[in-house]
Formats: C-alpha cells, structure tokens, sequence
C-alpha cells in the first residue's frame, strides 16, 4: 500500500528545487540549505505514506540528522491529514502522530496538518479543533507557509489571502507566509524587507514574525546576514524576535538544537536559545484569551513586549537586551 500511496499523492524532489519554484536571491550556499529543508521534509512525507500509520513510522525517520528531523515530522504530519482526510474507515493518524512520536515536535506537527488543508480545501477547523489549545493555531500558519511556498506569485507578489479565512485566522495564515518569504526571497534582509514594505501596514507584524521563525529554525545564512535582517527589520524587530523564541522553543521542545538557532536568538533577542525557550514556556502560564483575540496571540505578545524597544532608544538598536528580557530570562531559569 505504501508504494501506492506514493504513486498517489507522492511529491517530486524537484518540487523543492529553487530554480523549479522560481524563488529569488540568495548565494549558492544559502540555496542548497534551503533545498535540504524541502527535501527532509519530502522524505518524511514519503516516509509516513509508506508507513501507512504513526505506529510504524520512527524506526523510518532513525536515520535523519537530529537538526532536520524537525521537518521530517513536518512532512510526516501532512501525509497523515492528508490520509485521515481522504479515508473513509481508517482516520486518526494525525492525532496518533501529536501523541505519539510526534509530541516533541508539537510545533511542526501542527504546520504539516496545515499543507494537507491547503492541498485538499475545506475548512481547517477538522485539525484546529483537535490540536493542542495552545498550538492548534499553527495549522493556520502551516497553511500560509503552504500558500507562499508553492503560490508565492499569488499569495506574495498578489497578497491574495484565502476567501474562506476570518478574524484571527487570517493573521496566523500571515505568520506562515512571512515564513515562506526566507525561502521566496532565498533569505535575503534587503529582499525581505521590501516585500513586506509592500503589504499592508496591519499585516507587516506577522510577516515579520514569520521571518523570524524561519531564520532561527531553518537557518542557511552567515552570522552577518542575520544581523542585516535584524537591521532591516527596523521598528518590527520586537516581533522578528518573537518568531526567534519560537524557534528556539521548538528546537528545545524536541531536542534538537542548531547552531544556526543559537546565532539567530543571540543575534535577534540578545539571549541564548536556551533562555529564549524558556521565555516561551514562562510567558505560556495563566494564558486567558481577551476580547477579539485567542490566547495564542496574548502569548505572543507577551513575548514580543520583552523585545519591545525602551523609550528613547532608536529603532533597530539593543531593543532585545533590555531590562525585561533580562528578567525574564532570569526568571525562567529559576522556574
């Protein structure tokens, strides 16, 4: 059955290739980095198809490098929805997979459920509703990492978003297509930045915090890079840090660090990965939703506040190492 499920619904390698995808910018070096986080995931894509089910699917993934088995799930998460959405018996692969093999990578295991829901349409809220409470906003993001990645001039240069997406919805969709921009863009700060000076002003927040995920999780660039990105981010450097944290909360999640990670949240919070995942972890207790926006976002916000620049300092400059990322760091590690 794997092999048919591959015959089926299997992708091309060439999918993630950046001449195939017409994506711009970025060295040589930077691209076959990229290239390699498209591939992982495809493999883990492939993997789940032939597994069939989260029960035989680890010994499959043993052999992927611990920094990219993050995407390995990723792919592994789609395969699943993706299953469970066109069964007609059988369903319950991708809650087997967050509970299962998947909980470490919780973050990427939502995102992947987010591809299947861009592939086939319908409404997301058969993998929202049954995710984390917390997480299950990623599927959202998942969704427009989807969109940018494979309908970049669509989503990107036309700034089309799903008819079918409101309220909050609509700026998790944003937070993964400012993901998509480090690959579109092939991980260039100039690039980037007047993309996202392109879009509307009430959009440019979670771009940019989408960026930020990416350029910590994924990597594929020098340190200078990161600092021009940081740079170039200007006023919305408390909300490319945020994504940062993300990263890092991640990769701390699953336990599998990455220098890029620990350079990009050094770079971008003026922390280390370790005491920026803990920044994550504290800012999550005694969450409670406010009017017009789901706990997920006062989350968020409460991250981005400790990234926020001090009154009269200029923007772009130590925003990240204030007092209060200080503190929070500090207070973190104390518990």
């Amino acid at each position: 059955m794997g092999s048919v499920r591959r015959l089926l619904f299997g992708i091309r390698k060439r999918e993630t290739a950046f001449e195939h995808r017409g994506f711009r910018g970025g060295t040589p070096e930077t691209q076959r980095r990229l290239e390699t986080v498209g591939n992982a995931f495809v493999a883990g894509y492939h993997a789940a198809l032939d597994a069939g089910h989260p029960d035989r699917l680890e010994q499959r993934l043993a052999t992927f490098e611990r920094e990219s088995i993050g995407f390995a799930f990723e792919g592994a998460a789609m395969a699943f929805a993706l299953l469970d959405t066109i069964s007609i018996r059988r369903r319950g692969r991708w809650r087997a997979l967050l509970a299962g093999p998947g909980e470490p990578h919780a973050y990427m295991v939502h995102v992947g459920a987010g591809w299947a829901v861009a592939r086939l349409g319908g409404s997301p809220e058969r993998f929202v509703s049954p995710g984390d409470p917390l997480l299950r906003w990623l599927v959202l993001d998942g969704f427009g990492f989807h969109e940018g990645y494979f309908r970049w001039k669509r989503s990107v240069e036309g700034q089309r978003r799903p008819h079918r997406l409101a309220g909050y919805a609509l700026r998790a969709f944003d937070q993964g297509l400012g993901r998509s921009l480090w690959f579109v863009e092939g991980a260039e700060p100039a690039r980037i930045a007047r993309t996202i000076a392109g879009f509307d002003a009430d959009r440019m927040a979670d771009l940019w915090a989408g960026v930020g995920l990416a350029a910590a999780y994924a990597g594929g660039v020098q340190e200078s890079d990161v600092r021009a990105l940081r740079s170039a981010s200007g006023r919305f450097a408390p909300d490319l840090a945020q994504g940062a944290v993300f990263a890092a909360e991640a990769r701390h999640r699953a336990g599998n660090p990455a220098p890029h990670t620990s350079i990009a949240c050094a770079i971008l919070c003026s922390l280390s990965a370790e005491d920026a995942a803990r920044i994550a972890v504290l800012a999550r207790r005694d969450l409670e939703p406010s009017v017009g926006f789901p706990d997920y976002e006062i989350w968020r916000r409460r991250i981005r506040d400790q990234f926020e620049v001090p009154r009269g300092e200029m923007p772009g400059t130590a925003a990240a190492s204030s007092s209060n990322a200080e503190e929070t760091a500090a207070a973190a590690r104390h518990g």
